[in-house]
């Protein structure tokens, strides 16, 4: 067995008994506690409560929530005005739409002007299955992380997806939650750390062969894969990073000096997301062979979560073959 560094779920790596939530969950719970810890915390949505779970803070504050319909321009915008008179306001529908139709006053009237709007891009990456190629938002990381001022977190599982939530609430900054549709694996328990800005160790092997940085639900591909492999002598390190922006460069070029060569995985375009970032970093600091699992220059279609991770090489042999790969160029 792996020797995990993090209090993470016991069940894990076991599929008959690991439990499973989607990340979305994790949003709504975490609005509630934002909201009870501060009173200006107020959400708006486009048409969609229901789905991106900002249900139970319209039922619990029905002063505080606002429905702006389907109109996710108007819903960046009013929340803009909202922020700069004194409001903490979180504005949720899915990615495809907020960042995807409403990039433009995300950017005028949010970023640019560095108020505190928290935008919640729910039913991103391929996850949202059967739903296809236009509600599958492969491109919002890339979007959000290029502008000024902004925030970036992607959390991996519904637990930090709740911490998230209450720490960009806190944040006094814009800032972007990526949030998945599919229930997908609970790896981090209600007392596993999270901080905005922080990459954490979840396998930290002494010499390792190669260093896995993952972001999102495929983090626990990654554990797999480490679990895998060391049963082949191939030792890998897997670091969760579910802050894209800032990115946390000390830990990231601790393990990449340590390890020698770079993996990482993510539900999002190779261009723009948490492999660019890191590699944008890497080449003026310390290059090292590195291989990029994500989706690559494609558009999603429509089909299950078992299906859309095998089409788009973001499986457990995928990354196997990816870590092969680099262990290779490493050598020569």
């Amino acid at each position: 067995m792996l020797n995990i560094k993090l209090q993470l779920d016991q069940d894990v790596l076991h599929p008959d008994t690991i439990k499973l939530k989607p990340t979305r969950d994790g949003f709504g719970t975490g609005l509630i506690e934002a909201g009870k810890k501060d009173e200006r915390v107020v959400v708006l949505c486009a048409d969609l409560a229901e789905s991106t779970r900002v249900e139970e803070f319209k039922k619990t504050f029905p002063e505080r929530y606002i429905e702006i319909g389907v109109a996710e321009q108007n819903l960046a915008t009013v929340a803009s005005g909202m922020a700069n008179y004194g409001k903490i306001p979180f504005i949720a529908s899915y990615a495809a739409f907020s960042p995807g139709r409403n990039n433009e006053q995300i950017r005028t009237t949010i970023a640019l002007n560095d108020v505190p709007v928290i935008i919640a891009g729910c039913h991103a990456g391929i996850s949202v299955g059967p739903d296809g190629a236009t509600h599958q938002a492969l491109e919002d990381i890339g979007l959000m992380r290029m502008l000024p001022n902004m925030t970036v977190v992607v959390p991996c599982d519904a637990f930090e997806a709740h911490r998230a939530t209450v720490a960009l609430a806190q944040l006094g900054k814009p800032g972007y939650l990526r949030l998945g549709r599919e229930k997908t694996p609970v790896i981090t328990t209600e007392q596993t750390p999270f901080e905005i800005g922080t990459a954490y160790t979840y396998v930290d092997q002494e010499n390792p062969d190669v260093v896995i940085f993952a972001c999102g639900p495929f983090l626990h591909t990654a554990l797999l894969v480490a679990e895998s492999m060391q049963k082949d002598t191939t030792s890998v390190s897997v670091v969760n990073v579910p802050t894209i922006k800032p990115l946390d460069t000390k830990t990231i070029l601790e393990h990449t000096k340590k390890a020698g060569a770079v993996v990482t995985i993510e539900e999002h375009q190779r261009a723009g997301g948490l492999g660019s970032a890191i590699a944008e970093y890497l080449v003026s600091e310390f290059p090292v062979p590195m291989e990029m699992v994500a989706v690559n220059d494609r558009f999603g279609q429509s089909g299950s979560l078992a299906e859309l991770t095998k089409e788009y090489n973001l499986d457990q042999d995928s990354l196997t073959q990816a870590v092969s790969k680099v262990i290779q160029r490493k050598s020569i």
